[in-house]
């Protein structure tokens, strides 16, 4: 039961009243108003802007926008589940419903606790790819990694859960110059394990030890045979072997974070086809039919000049068709392609491969390639696909209020596995989430392991451990009685008089709007905000009852009023859960 979908749709048939009434056009646009909380609890339970919205469409019959309200107020005043309707300012609408109507949100959520707030599928839609992480796989996964691996895989969770179909995907960079580089420090690894003194690693190379399991393997299996071979025997044995060893370890750090994907699409394979002319080919020459492919000079940039840059006649991409600021090159001057190039091809894949939502999320450092790519996916799909990218910025480690310093085993950043070994995968989940992802993350390995109400993660679970404990010590008082959800859900919940406890309900009945808006905006960092909302309300409802004992959940003298008050707590119950699970993070059901 969404509340304010289901107001927005009587709304929406008040409209439809007016409009047969001749007093607004035919054909309006009912998807343009919204029904939500109010920013002030004391205005009523609903908010409404119709009549100011359609205040141009409305001048030929109402004199201002607060006539029209007057008009949908008098139309709500006769729904059997409003208690009040008023106009304030200008015209907007505050709606103030009976207590019923909040009895019906417990009885929804305890009907089928599981799926309380689970969108239904979405008719017509097409599936939705969230390519998140895409490191390349040159060595373990750092922190910052660890930051965009956690928010796309929660936003797949709640897209998924919005009722969406989702694809998990990750983009494999094994093409370029960084993978030789790869081969390079891995082939010195493995002179090492063969007994070789190998000295400091040199300047550009990979130092971390993580290369020291790739360079045994070798050893193992080819013994001394590549090392007298020249460089072009060896590379591509070297290479295969050390980005097979790197995805190996990478998935194994996306594990420690309970994360998978569905596909791992490799860059590679978008040029090295069985005898066909290659993907990346084929979507500059499918450009080029549609004559936004040309050969041309580029000016040079103001400032710097970027790496891709070159003074020469060149195969251009008209991205100045699309919003993008220059026309972009295509081509090297070796005749290889540029990572834009490449790039275009991959997308191009996943539009073809179905997808028209294409959620993309990177480190904030790649904020300058936004444009560029947003017009690749406007000009590969006709416009039929939308490109989201999402930026995640920086995390800074800090413990104790103190720099964390560098880690030997990476070489130069501290690993992904080395903070979820130290503080656990909850604690790392749930506070990458307790930011907005564009916003600067500073993580303190102490503060996030301290039992403390500043401590969000533990805030949210000892929520629902609390009401785990609240069940048993029912169950306890009340030996062989029924309080599961479906005995509850027939509870006398009329009993539920007091400000709090209303408040509580009111809170869980915003959770299956804000599951839809969040999903809509591709933010689940609003339910890590919700969920911490909710449990604070919670908490603070549970110590009034320490100081007025006829507030308590449990009185056993009263079991009427125990199941109405249970019933509370079991939906309060089901509701973290949910949005825990959509944050990738447990609900404990006891915290000591």
């Amino acid at each position: 039961m969404n509340i304010f979908a289901d107001f927005q749709a009587r709304v929406a048939a008040i409209l439809q009243t007016i409009v047969a009434a001749g007093n607004l056009p035919q054909e309006l646009d009912l998807a343009r108003f919204v029904v939500e909380p109010p920013r002030d609890a004391s205005h009523g339970d609903l908010a409404c802007n119709a009549a100011m919205v359609y205040a141009k469409e409305a001048k030929a019959h109402y004199a201002n926008p607060r006539q029209l309200a007057v008009e949908i107020c008098a139309h709500l005043a006769e729904d059997p589940d409003v208690q009040e309707a008023e106009v304030a300012g200008p015209g907007f609408i505050n709606i103030r419903l009976k207590p019923a109507v909040w009895f019906k949100v417990l009885q929804d959520v305890l009907r089928d606790p599981a799926n309380f707030g689970r969108g239904a599928p979405v008719a017509g839609s097409w599936p939705v790819n969230v390519e998140y992480v895409s490191a390349n796989p040159t060595g373990p996964m750092h922190v910052g990694h660890g930051r965009g691996a956690v928010f796309g895989d929660a936003l797949a969770n709640l897209l998924a859960f919005a009722g969406y179909e989702v694809t998990r995907e990750y983009y494999i960079n094994d093409a370029g110059a960084q993978v030789d580089v790869l081969a390079r420090s891995a082939f010195l690894r493995y002179r090492e394990a063969l007994g070789e003194d190998i000295g400091e690693i040199p300047e550009g190379l990979y130092p971390g030890d993580y290369l020291k399991p790739v360079g045994a393997a070798l050893a193992q299996k080819y013994g001394a045979g590549l090392k007298a071979k020249p460089e072009r025997e060896w590379l591509q044995v070297v290479r295969d072997a050390a980005i097979a060893g790197m995805m190996e370890m990478i998935r194994t750090d996306l594990a420690t974070l309970a994360i998978t994907h569905e596909v791992f699409f490799s860059e590679r394979s978008l040029t090295v086809k069985d005898g066909d002319t290659d993907a990346v080919m084929k979507a500059i020459e499918d450009l080029r039919a549609r004559g936004l492919i040309y050969e041309g000079r580029l000016p040079p940039p103001k400032g710097a000049l970027p790496d891709d840059w070159e003074d020469r006649e060149q195969t251009l991409f008209r991205s100045t068709q699309f919003g993008d600021d220059v026309d972009r090159p295509l081509m090297k001057s070796d005749g290889s392609y540029t990572y834009f190039a490449s790039d275009i091809a991959y997308h191009k894949s996943k539009f073809d491969r179905g997808f028209r939502t294409l959620i993309d999320v990177w480190g904030a450092d790649h904020g300058g390639y936004v444009k560029r790519m947003s017009a690749a996916v406007k000009a590969i799909s006709g416009g039929a696909a939308e490109l989201d990218v999402k930026l995640c910025q920086l995390v800074k480690l800090m413990r104790a209020g103190e720099p964390v310093k560098m880690s030997k085993r990476s070489g130069d950043f501290v690993t992904l596995r080395e903070v979820v070994d130290e503080v656990g995968r909850d604690a790392v989940r749930f506070m990458m989430l307790f930011r907005k992802n564009d916003a600067p993350l500073e993580f303190d390995l102490a503060k996030v392991i301290e039992q403390s109400k500043d401590n969000p993660v533990f805030y949210v679970q000892y929520a629902h451990a609390r009401t785990k404990s609240v069940i048993r010590k029912a169950l306890s008082d009340f030996p062989g009685a029924d309080f599961s959800a479906a005995a509850l859900a027939h509870a006398d919940l009329s009993l539920l008089d007091d400000e709090g406890e209303i408040g509580l309900v009111k809170l869980l009945a915003q959770y299956p709007r804000l599951v839809a808006a969040a999903a809509a905006a591709h933010e689940p960092h609003r339910v890590a905000f919700y969920l911490y909302d909710l449990a604070s309300a919670f908490h603070s409802h549970y110590n009034r009852s320490k100081d007025l004992p006829q507030l308590r959940f449990i009185k056993e003298n009263n079991r009427d009023l125990s199941s109405a008050r249970l019933a509370l707590v079991l939906s309060l119950t089901s509701v973290l859960a949910s949005g825990l699970t959509i944050l990738g993070v447990s609900a404990p059901d006891e915290m000591r």
